[in-house]
């Protein structure tokens, strides 16, 4: 361990690392606060507070993890406040109120996707009706360029992809997973996907032409297939669907055409062609996943910390110990051989590199 450092509220954001740096979201009494931290010391370098304030009996604070382009830092909070900043001193450029200004909704458990950019673009999900749903803004000066869709809002983060010769922006709204053209929009298809409480949290997987999603609360999971529609147009067509993945907050991940992830509190390895389980394991409660060298990285909910090699044979533990008394709910993150770990009070940050022998 190199450092642990408290956090001063709640929150449940993803921590992006880069170029030394550590930034992240937290509750700071009445306030969610962008904080960015020496990755290297976990000393404090910028703290930037702005009025917010979300709270649940299934975890209180922001959710999000900030996206970093260039020097600009782009965060979404849990009431839907969308800021973008400087990311050397923390320095607001813009912000624009999803909720407010686009009639979006604040999910029950918070808005939690992460926002993303393309080019001069960025991609967020007010999930607001009347065609605001879906919308992209201008990154520099935060004018909106389009909106579209009347979906209610979901989790899940937008991505793109390239499937049947055609550019998507793709999202797993509260509704169905949906695919728009990044420049204007337009809808390209619409596979629907409902769940207990639009409770769609992890985010939509590509592969070729291939989409893999999954849902908790009993849902499952779905692999389709992007095809060409005539004239331009692209087509989705289910592969299979089944109920032996569900993935209640953590994504998969995808290795050697095998896919790693929660179904609900088991940890499991299943075929991407086939949806066949190949392996279960539990110890972990719920949980998050990375993918490393052929290794995963696991964190569950109950603070044990596990490597085990991603292969298909069987589940195989090379170390764990327990890294946290408390409850894990943010996904690790790896920057160089530094692990960065988030509970609901601290984070920590462990050496992985190898001692000389």
């Amino acid at each position: 361990m190199l450092w642990r450092k408290p956090t001063t509220g709640p929150g449940y954001s993803g921590m992006a690392v880069v170029g030394g740096r550590l930034y992240t979201l937290m509750q700071d009494g009445d306030d969610e606060a962008v904080v960015c931290w020496n990755a290297q010391s976990g000393d404090e370098l910028w703290r930037f507070r702005y009025p917010a304030h979300f709270a649940s009996d299934q975890g209180s604070g922001p959710r999000s993890t900030p996206t970093l382009d260039d020097d600009r830092l782009y965060t979404v909070g849990a009431t839907g406040i969308l800021h973008c900043l400087n990311a050397a001193n923390g320095e607001a450029i813009w912000r624009r109120d999803l909720i407010g200004e686009l009639g979006g909704r604040i999910p029950d458990w918070g808005v939690s996707f992460s926002p993303l950019i393309d080019g001069d673009l960025l991609f967020a999900h007010p999930g607001g009706a009347a065609g605001r749903s879906l919308a992209a803004f201008d990154k520099h000066t935060g004018e909106v360029r389009w909106s579209s869709l009347d979906d209610r809002p979901g989790y899940s983060s937008p991505v793109l992809t390239t499937a049947a010769g055609v550019r998507q922006l793709l999202l797993l709204t509260g509704e169905a997973l949906v695919s728009v053209a990044p420049e204007d929009g337009r809808l390209y298809w619409r596979y629907p996907w409902t769940t207990t409480m639009d409770a769609n949290v992890a985010t939509a997987l590509s592969h070729g032409d291939e989409i893999f999603i999954s849902s908790g609360y009993g849902r499952g999971c779905a692999l389709l297939k992007i095809v060409p529609g005539g004239s331009g147009a692209v087509a989705v067509e289910l592969v299979y669907a089944n109920t032996d993945m569900a993935n209640h907050f953590s994504t998969s991940v995808l290795y050697q055409d095998h896919l790693y992830g929660f179904d609900d509190a088991r940890l499991a390895c299943i075929e991407l062609a086939s949806g066949r389980v190949l392996w279960r394991t539990r110890g972990f409660r719920k949980g998050s996943l990375l993918l490393a060298d052929g290794y995963l990285i696991v964190l569950g909910e109950n603070g044990k910390l596990a490597l085990a090699e991603a292969t298909p044979a069987e589940y195989r533990e090379t170390a764990s110990f327990r890294v946290s008394p408390y409850r894990c709910w943010t996904v690790p993150t790896l920057a160089g051989q530094k692990l960065y770990v988030r509970d609901q009070h601290q984070i920590v940050c462990l050496d992985l590199e190898p001692e000389e022998t």
